[in-house]
């Protein structure tokens, strides 16, 4: 039997496997379907963060949707998997990450995801990136460390959430570093933008 990825169209593309054709590379700039820098006067997205367009596969049976491979080119490592709900209009956030890394995917429902870079020396410091993502939107987000991040569940139904860091949870020493999600200096406000 042939492997998934050669039954759905794949081939190669300057020396490198692309498991689901054209469209489906990650991507580190802007403009992106569903992604949008909301700092004025800026149109970039945070440095390190990338974005890639997740495949649904459909036959009669249903669609199968591969979020991440070893084999692929932005896979640090693997720490765990976990997944998380989040309740329509509740917002989780803001949190950093001083050695992981987060790919975030919403399964299920929709989200906004925020970040927000204030890293010493980053070329992006100060920059605020928007991501809408979910059922309408189907996408795998790699958040770096020293980027906060959160996010809001923009739909009328329960967000569920997968992420697959790169480091083991450490319940004696957690590696993430909070601050409240709307009294802070960071300047983003979770209102919806009507308009």
């Amino acid at each position: 039997m042939a492997p998934l990825w050669a039954a759905h169209g794949a081939h190669e593309r300057s020396g490198q496997m692309s498991a689901h054709g054209s469209g489906y590379e990650w991507q580190d700039g802007l403009p992106i379907l569903g992604v949008r820098c909301v700092t004025p006067r800026e149109q970039r997205l945070i440095s390190g963060v990338k974005v890639r367009r997740l495949p649904g596969m459909p036959d009669e049976r249903g669609v199968l949707t591969e979020i991440l491979r070893s084999d692929d080119p932005e896979f640090v490592g693997f720490g765990q998997v976990y997944v998380t709900t989040t309740y329509p209009e509740v917002v989780k956030a803001w949190h950093f990450h001083h050695h992981q890394t987060d790919m975030i995917c919403c399964v299920a429902g929709e989200l906004k995801l925020a970040l927000f870079d204030d890293r010493q020396g980053s070329p992006t410091r100060g920059i605020v990136n928007e991501i809408f993502l979910g059922d309408s939107n189907r996408l795998l987000v790699k958040v770096p460390s020293g980027i906060f991040h959160g996010w809001k569940c923009i739909g009328e139904a329960t967000a569920l959430i997968a992420n697959i860091p790169d480091q083991l949870y450490n319940y004696a020493s957690p590696d993430e570093h909070r601050v409240d999600p709307h009294e802070n200096d960071i300047p983003y406000d979770w209102a919806r933008r009507d308009g």
